[in-house]
């Protein structure tokens, strides 16, 4: 058993101490925030890389040496081999060199001469990211491709909007996609990223992956979509590669068979339209039913707000909403400067305060959620418990104002300006949006279904949201309403405010939003979810239901 001792580097030591903070909840493609560390690591590692490959080639070297002399040896040794080892010099050197020197040849071969590289990586390897990081960014990028309607090429070339750094992806990257979206059944993106894999296969890209298999999935998911004609020709395309491809050359005739029978059936329908046609004529004509206006889905909605589409206010609301200086009178600290206000939406009414945090307090804010962002949770109407969930793809954390000033001014800040009691509501949530980062649509309140959403709080119901924007999205990343058609973009250093229950305490249901998938860039939001409890004599209970 060949042995050898590892030092490993001061900075490796800190990188691990890193990368087991951030991976005590893994999730990394659930945060940018968090990611972004994962970029130092890397850089370290390449560093790391280089002093190896500088020292293997060295190794590899003094390894060509031995090789040289060796070969010059057995050349000589071959052309006799008894007489050679008739000398017992020989005969000793050759024990000597099996036993002895091609072990040590063996250990220079496996020895990691650059203080331990290859144990590095293998003891770091634990900390990054898994299989369902992996996963998740694919899924990511697939539901932005939907969202935003992006076509596949437009994705792999990089030609995103506001982007900094273009990246390509190779055929590889798009066969990957391909991979994902058929593991979840889902034909769809499968056949649009085995079909950008192998154009850019057609145009010559270089690839380890090879047309047969890219086009075996990309017939396979053409036929699952019932797209016979275009699966037997992708089928052919392969077995023109291929000619002894089993599972195509059995895909080629059943494909043939089905579309013999569609060309039949075809040909069988137009007697069967005349025998409907008599059959009608017999009948009395009935008056026809006026078509009923079809309520739009709302993922529909949703995702037209998300690409800045969909229902926009009339002129006549429009001009109901304004800028202003807001003082809040009954509170001085405001009179002196007040604070820039901004109407974003008339009903329900959603204003915004700008240059209400400022970046100081933005990077402490950071700073003090970063080490604990955990992967954000859902409240479950089954079972009234906090759960993981794949509509809302982001790492949160939760700071108090007892833990830094700085928290304890910002709550202060809120209270001041909406004249809510800040004792009774939720600490400031802070959260970060991963790749695709979204949130689908739901309420910040708790419905009459669910009468203990907020139970173990004692405070009653969310009565308000408080939202701010700790940093410019290049794309994508809105907060949308889409029963209203409000559309509210991010913009760092201002808030957004809204009431969710009417002055009644009955749920204003209008308030249902999400937080689109981030496009282009990394989306920082902090939250206070102000509850009813201590409110009583600030926004005193009204009698109507829809006051």
């Amino acid at each position: 058993m060949l042995s050898f001792r590892v030092h490993l580097p001061c900075w490796c030591f800190l990188l691990m101490s890193c990368l087991q903070s951030l991976s005590a909840n893994n999730d990394f493609f659930t945060s940018i925030g968090q990611m972004t560390d994962l970029l130092y690591t890397e850089k370290d590692l390449v560093t790391s890389l280089k002093d190896y490959i500088r020292a293997e080639e060295n190794k590899l070297e003094r390894v060509k040496r031995w090789a040289d002399k060796l070969d010059s040896l057995t050349a000589t040794a071959m052309q006799d081999p008894e007489s050679f080892l008739g000398h017992p010099v020989n005969a000793f050197k050759l024990m000597k060199r099996l036993n002895t020197e091609w072990g040590d040849l063996e250990s220079l071969v496996l020895s990691d001469t650059t203080d331990g590289f290859i144990s590095n990586l293998t003891i770091q390897r634990q900390y990054f990211p898994t299989d369902a990081d992996q996963t998740g960014a694919a899924k990511a990028l697939l539901r932005l491709q939907d969202t935003y309607r992006l076509d596949a090429n437009t994705i792999s070339t990089g030609d995103l909007p506001g982007v900094k750094h273009k990246s390509l992806m190779t055929v590889e990257d798009c066969y990957e996609l391909g991979k994902i979206a058929y593991s979840d059944v889902d034909y769809y993106h499968t056949e649009l990223w085995m079909a950008q894999a192998l154009k850019q296969l057609d145009e010559g890209e270089e690839s380890t992956l090879d047309k047969v298999t890219v086009l075996d999935y990309l017939s396979y998911a053409v036929y699952q979509q019932g797209d016979i004609e275009r699966a037997l020709d992708y089928t052919e395309k392969l077995l023109e590669l291929d000619p002894e491809h089993q599972r195509a050359k059995g895909n080629q005739k059943y494909f043939t068979f089905q579309l013999e029978k569609q060309k039949k059936a075809a040909e069988e329908e137009p007697e069967k339209q005349k025998d409907q046609a008599k059959k009608k004529k017999t009948e009395k004509k009935k008056p026809k039913k006026k078509a009923s206006n079809q309520v739009m889905p709302e993922r529909v909605k949703y995702e037209m707000l998300c690409r800045g589409e969909g229902i926009k206010l009339t002129p006549r609301r429009q001009s109901r909403l304004f800028c202003r200086y807001y003082d809040n009178k009954h509170n001085p600290s405001f009179v002196l400067s007040p604070v820039k206000q901004q109407d974003e939406w008339d009903s329900p009414y959603i204003v915004r305060y700008l240059d209400i945090i400022s970046d100081k307090e933005i990077e402490r804010i950071k700073e003090l959620a970063k080490p604990r962002l955990r992967r954000a949770t859902v409240h479950d109407p089954q079972t009234g418990k906090l759960t993981t969930a794949q509509y809302r793809v982001s790492k949160s954390a939760w700071l108090t104002g007892y833990e830094d000033p700085m928290i304890d001014k910002i709550n202060q800040r809120i209270e001041d300006l909406t004249g809510l009691e800040m004792d009774t509501a939720e600490e400031l949530q802070v959260a970060n949006y991963g790749v695709g980062g979204q949130y689908e649509p739901h309420f910040d309140f708790g419905r009459k279904d669910e009468p203990d959403a907020f139970k173990e709080l004692g405070t009653g119901n969310r009565i308000a949201t408080w939202l701010f924007y700790m940093s410019d999205v290049s794309a994508g990343g809105a907060t949308v309403f889409p029963d209203v058609g409000a559309s509210v973009w991010p913009q760092k250093g201002t808030a957004v405010f809204w009431y969710n229950l009417f002055a009644s305490g009955e749920g204003d249901y209008s308030t249902r939003h999400a937080a689109c998938p981030v496009l282009v860039g990394n989306k920082w939001v902090s939250n206070k979810w102000i509850h009813e409890r201590g409110q009583e004599w600030r926004r005193p209970c009204g009698l109507n239901e829809t006051e």
